[in-house]
């Protein structure tokens, strides 16, 4: 495996492209969150509520969602159905949980969504058709779907930046070489 085993084809097919871009911006939030204790986890920065754990859960609420919801119409498991009754509740629950349990429920919703979305590629490409519809009805693609993961992936890391600066002073846009998840 390399060093750098985030880092997208330089020269790819689509495919690769959006998936290594996305597995990239995946890798570099998980970077950002690795490793810290329930005190960096529940850290915030100035008056902003979100933490490093409110993200995790989040975004693996986010993962589930997309992969089984969106795409084929499936509930994204009895885990995610206080995020139906409450706003908020996954960025705010997170407080409660350890940090090994964050580090595990997003580990596995990555991991679900990725063997879904290689399923639906199998299964008609990027033009394979997702459940959800646009406005008046217009059909969705597994493309759009992917490409709305990797802007909220962008989006939450950019916070996730300045939030574990905060925590330990840990800056960089992408992991140092040869760096996996901590477990």
């Amino acid at each position: 495996m390399s060093d750098y085993w985030w880092e997208p084809p330089f020269a790819g097919t689509e495919i690769e492209h959006l998936l290594g871009a996305l597995d990239r911006q995946r890798a570099t939030f998980r970077w950002k969150a690795d490793g810290l204790d329930t005190a960096g986890l529940t850290a915030t920065v100035g008056a902003s509520s979100l933490t490093l754990g409110g993200l995790l859960k989040h975004l693996a609420l986010v993962e589930d969602y997309h992969a089984a919801w969106k795409l084929h119409g499936e509930s994204p498991g009895e885990r995610w159905k206080p995020a139906q009754e409450t706003e908020d509740w996954d960025h705010t629950s997170a407080a409660d949980d350890a940090p090994e349990e964050l580090y595990a429920l997003w580990d596995s919703a990555v991991s679900r969504a990725r063997e879904r979305y290689n399923l639906a590629l199998a299964d008609g490409g990027l033009d394979h058709p997702a459940h959800i519809t646009g406005p008046d009805d217009q059909p969705v693609s597994l493309r759009r779907l992917l490409f709305d993961l990797l802007e909220e992936y962008a989006r939450h890391t950019g916070h996730a930046d300045l939030i574990r600066e905060s925590v330990d002073g840990r800056t960089g846009e992408d992991p140092p070489a040869g760096w996996h998840p901590t477990r």
